[in-house]
């Protein structure tokens, strides 16, 4: 017997008290745990800002209408030229140059012969500093923003939610979600930080917020030194 065939029948063994017409929804789960680790009225936008620079990534704020020329000076800061977009992406935000736009389908290679992808998010959660995926309209399927050395990612402040409980209330759990919390790491040999091991070395993301919003703030890049001391 294999490890799944003793698993699956130690479920099978836990279920035999079930009656046979109970379903899924008819007994719901409790759940009475904390949704939420923010004080009353605290600013989402700048914690998540803070919390992703802590992650060693680089953070953007800008205007919708600054957008195109935000990620612009991104792509000139990191010397990225040809990069991969997902359908969906839209066309206004990207910005006019010399700039070479790869679009699917791409395969490995390509994509590894690329400097990077530029995406949109579909949530950014302001504890933890993370940015989650589906591959929905404009962010692609995994391989665009994980096999690029470089992954400039927007998030409309209106997408910024709490915490983790908040965030999955937003996603469909059927749908192949990525959690990028900062460049990709590993400390697993020796405890030396190795960039980009299973992901882009680089993180960039671009924080479009209102325009009154935006003006309030400083729309210079902030980048933190140091690891991060957050979840």
């Amino acid at each position: 017997m294999s490890s799944r065939d003793a698993v699956l029948g130690r479920i099978r063994a836990a279920l035999t008290d079930v009656p046979a017409e109970e379903g899924p929804d008819d007994l719901p789960v409790p759940r009475g745990y904390r949704r939420g680790h923010t004080a009353p009225g605290q600013d989402l936008v700048a914690l998540f800002a803070e919390r992703v620079a802590d992650y060693r990534a680089t953070v953007t704020r800008t205007d919708p209408a600054g957008l195109p020329g935000a990620i612009a000076a991104a792509l000139t800061a990191q010397g990225a030229t040809r990069l991969a977009v997902p359908d969906g992406f839209p066309d206004g935000a990207l910005p006019p140059g010399a700039w070479e736009w790869h679009r699917e389908p791409l395969d490995v290679p390509a994509l590894d012969a690329l400097d990077g992808a530029v995406t949109l998010a579909a949530v950014g959660i302001a504890v933890t500093g993370t940015v989650v995926l589906d591959t929905g309209p404009g962010q692609g399927r995994r391989a665009l923003t994980l096999v690029p050395d470089y992954h400039l990612c927007v998030v409309r402040a209106e997408q910024i939610v709490d915490d983790v409980p908040e965030a999955l209330a937003r996603l469909d759990p059927r749908l192949p979600l990525t959690f990028v919390s900062g460049p990709s790491a590993t400390s697993d040999i020796e405890l030396s930080r190795v960039e980009g091991v299973h992901g882009p070395r680089t993180l960039h993301v671009v924080l479009v917020e209102p325009a009154d919003a935006a003006d309030s703030t400083d729309q210079t890049d902030q980048t933190d030194p140091g690891p991060s001391e957050h979840p």
